[in-house]
């Protein structure tokens, strides 16, 4: 239950980025669902790597370089959608920090609700 929460709220999330930010485009709630599950699973396969490969770039730009991994996996996951678009690199950026924002405040209401469902 908990990560079909955390995956609808993300995929809201999505949407509420194509309503801040006008270089994101997201075209339905279908789609959201799609670009956050691709995300995630970028996000658990593809980054790990990257991360380690780029670790001396990493820490050389005191771990500023992750927000260009993070970037870089949410340009590719519009780029494997049809119902997402980036309009470039720099809205690639600024989706993903909005994001990754979003999902940090997601993950703590979701962590607080059902930490106290369990009590």
């Amino acid at each position: 239950m908990k990560i079909l929460a955390r995956w609808f709220l993300l995929a809201a999330a999505l949407l509420l980025v194509t309503q801040i930010y006008p270089g994101v485009e997201v075209r339905s709630f279908g789609s959201a669902l799609l670009a956050a599950l691709v995300l995630g699973l970028l996000n658990a396969v593809v980054r790990p790597v990257l991360t380690l490969l780029t670790l001396p770039i990493t820490l050389v730009t005191l771990g500023l370089f992750l927000f260009v991994i993070n970037a870089l996996m949410f340009y590719f996951a519009a780029k494997l959608l049809d119902g997402m678009n980036v309009a470039g690199f720099g809205a690639a950026l600024i989706g993903s920090i909005l994001y990754t924002v979003l999902g940090i405040v997601i993950e703590a209401a979701i962590e607080h609700l059902f930490d106290r469902k369990g009590r």
